[in-house]
């Protein structure tokens, strides 16, 4: 059995959009005397709605929700404009296609808010197929941007590896059928992944470390 495909995660996989948005939502709680539990955060990591953080600051903040959100927002947007992909990433990323394999993503995300970064990291036409939010009915833990994707290659489950950093990202991935490898960041690297799946601390080993991970 051969892997003919990599299908990456973006938030946090490639771009480490996570760590920021978490700290961000921590100095918001610790201006008003709360404590963000990261245990917490990472339920929401890699889907959508499983945890909301409004819920754990006082009233006086939920009714200038709107205003401070423009104003949480802006200030995460402007962090991750100032930073760099993951290390290594991008060498990983680079040699796909030279091996002879093929690369898609799979994210939780909507459409506008990943291709917005990876035009910016010149990343865009990396990607033989973007499976997002937008084409779904079910985010993450779901497999069903896994399947989709898996689908528009024309492969099937087990001839892909998804590179994951969330265990909602990497459930997804599992329940798919496809081999799974977690490469964690900072926030998602305590979470419960299953020692069944792949895992690297970083990309610098290369794409071998993360086809090395695969079981046959």
């Amino acid at each position: 059995m051969t892997i003919k495909a990599v299908i990456f995660d973006f938030d946090g996989t490639i771009l480490d959009t996570e760590t920021p948005e978490f700290t961000h939502w921590q100095a918001l709680y610790r201006q008003h005397d709360r404590q963000l539990k990261l245990t917490d955060w990472q339920r929401g990591i890699g889907t959508w709605d499983a945890f909301d953080p409004w819920l754990g600051l006082p009233e006086s903040v939920q009714q200038d929700r709107h205003a401070t959100h423009e104003r949480l927002r802006t200030d995460i947007h402007h962090t991750i404009e100032r930073s760099d992909l993951r290390p290594g990433v991008r060498a990983v990323l680079d040699a796909i296609r030279p091996a002879g394999l093929r690369l898609a993503l799979a994210t939780s995300s909507d459409r506008t808010w990943v291709t917005r970064w990876l035009h910016q990291h010149g990343l865009y036409d990396h990607f033989e197929t973007l499976a997002t939010r937008d084409d779904v009915t079910r985010v993450k833990p779901d497999p069903e941007l896994y399947t989709l994707a898996v689908h528009t290659l024309g492969l099937r489950p087990h001839e892909c590896l998804a590179v994951e950093d969330s265990l909602n990202g990497a459930t997804a991935a599992a329940a798919a059928g496809l081999h799974v490898v977690v490469v964690p960041n900072d926030v998602t690297r305590t979470q419960a992944f299953l020692p069944e799946w792949g895992r690297v601390e970083g990309y610098e080993g290369g794409l071998e470390s993360l086809l090395a991970t695969v079981r046959v």
